[in-house]
Parts: structure tokens; sequence; C-alpha cells
């Protein structure tokens, strides 16, 4: 026994078109998924949210030199081979540069 996909009546095995609607039941139709309202992941972000944390990051990054850094005097502590404002810089400047990846995605 075979179902037709169509109408879903019950026909003989060896049938080729359903007795009651006269679908074929050996052809197979695979239609095509197409959805046009799909709404992909990146299409549905705010382009202003990317812009913020970008920001938001690289101010950050310029408050860690700021408050680390600068005040530390750090010529003179690259003299001394105090390595700790040149740590804070490092670190402040990766901040600052994944600030501005962010804001370029």
């Amino acid at each position: 026994m075979t179902y037709c996909s169509k109408c879903g009546n019950k026909n003989e095995g060896d049938a080729k078109y359903c007795s009651n609607c006269g679908a074929s039941l050996l052809e197979i139709k695979y239609e095509s998924y197409k959805d046009d309202d799909c709404v992909c992941e990146g299409n549905n972000r705010n382009p202003l949210v990317p812009i913020f944390w970008g920001i938001t990051v690289i101010l950050i990054g310029l408050w860690i030199i700021f408050q680390f850094v600068l005040p530390n005097n750090f010529l003179s502590s690259l003299q001394d081979f105090s390595f700790c404002g040149l740590i804070f810089l490092i670190i402040a400047l990766a901040i600052i540069l994944t600030g501005i990846r962010i804001m370029t995605k």
C-alpha cells in the first residue's frame, strides 16, 4: 500500500497514479525552500550598537593610559626598568585597537 502525497488516499502497491486525484505516485517532487521573509541574524542588528561598544572600549583604553601610564612619568619609568607603566600602555593600546575593530565590523 502506498499513500498519495497530494491527497493522502490509499493506493495499491504497484499503482503509478493515485486512484482518487490522479497524482503520480512514482515521481517525488522536491520543492525548493525559499523564504523571502527570512531575516538573517546580521540584518536585524542595530548599526549603532557596534559604534557604541567600540567607543566604550576605546574610552576604557584611554582611561587606563591617563590613569596609570601618564601620571607615573612613563619615560622615567622606562629608564629605571620599571615596566609596570609599559605593561599598562600595551594593555591600553590593545583595548583601544579592539574598540576600533568592534566599530569597523
